[in-house]
């Protein structure tokens, strides 16, 4: 009886299966052939978001007219180009801020609807609008997303808010700079909340499978918040109830050799 609970408490105490830690299981099958990326991975304009707005044209005095002061920072020409927002030094640039119902409002444009468009998109979208006004024939404009940012929080090395350098990520990026998730966590369920037009939507990512590739939340978009669950068994092991146990476990064993000693000797 003994050694049967001894050997219980050893299972409870034993390494988790290695089947619960390894990443992306059953690659080797599924990337035998290369796979195409379904997912869209492009993020889209929403409201609330902030945006910097950089025009070109080839005629520096026909970029007066939007050199205009705004609410957030102030136009900024150099040469042929003139940026909406503060266009210094990066860490203190000011945006256009997008509003509830999609737009933004520009000098001498007015209401552009950028929402659900991605930067390109939404650069197309004012260019057409610079010409339809008749200012500038041929501008070149560029939009870039400002406050992109996914929310890490649970078990892993390093809970925080990350700020996005691109505009393809993956779940992983963002995790890796969490310093990956720790050994507490728990592989096979980790949860991404996303809002999109008003709605949360909850999506379950399994890092131990390759299917994780084709999961519509494997890009990232911005806004995004993603938690790590602590494996349960690691919990366990770490409560009182396993240090009880654990101990128990060390007096059976020695009581278990005492004993039988003892009935060696009495022979």
């Amino acid at each position: 009886m003994a050694l049967t609970v001894v050997a219980a408490a050893a299972c409870l105490s034993s390494c988790v299966s290695s089947k619960k830690i390894i990443y992306f299981q059953g690659s080797d099958e599924k990337f035998a052939q290369a796979q195409q990326i379904l997912q869209m991975y492009e993020m889209r304009l929403k409201p609330a978001d902030q945006i910097l707005i950089k025009v070109t044209c080839d005629q520096p005095e026909l970029l007066e007219v939007f050199n205009l002061d705004v609410t957030m920072g102030s136009g900024t020409r150099n040469g042929g180009n003139l940026s909406y927002g503060n266009a210094g030094s990066m860490g203190s640039v000011y945006g256009y801020t997008i509003d509830n119902e999609g737009f933004v409002s520009l000098p001498m444009l007015g209401k552009v609807l950028v929402k659900d468009l991605t930067s390109d998109e939404a650069a197309k979208a004012i260019e057409q609008k610079i010409i339809e006004k008749n200012i500038i024939k041929e501008p070149d404009v560029t939009v870039r997303l400002l406050n992109a940012r996914v929310a890490v929080l649970g078990a892993v090395r390093s809970p925080r808010v990350v700020s996005l350098t691109s505009e393809r990520n993956t779940v992983l990026d963002v995790l890796s700079q969490c310093g990956d998730v720790s050994d507490q966590a728990l592989r096979k369920n980790v949860t991404l909340y996303r809002e999109t037009n008003g709605q949360r939507t909850m999506y379950h990512l399994d890092l131990t499978q390759a299917d994780i590739f084709e999961s519509p939340a494997f890009y990232v978009q911005q806004n995004d918040m993603i938690y790590v669950q602590p494996n349960k068994s690691q919990n366990v092991r770490s409560s009182a109830f396993s240090t009880f146990l654990s101990t128990g476990a060390s007096i059976l064993g020695v009581v278990s050799s005492i004993v039988a000693l003892v009935i060696a000797l009495s022979k």
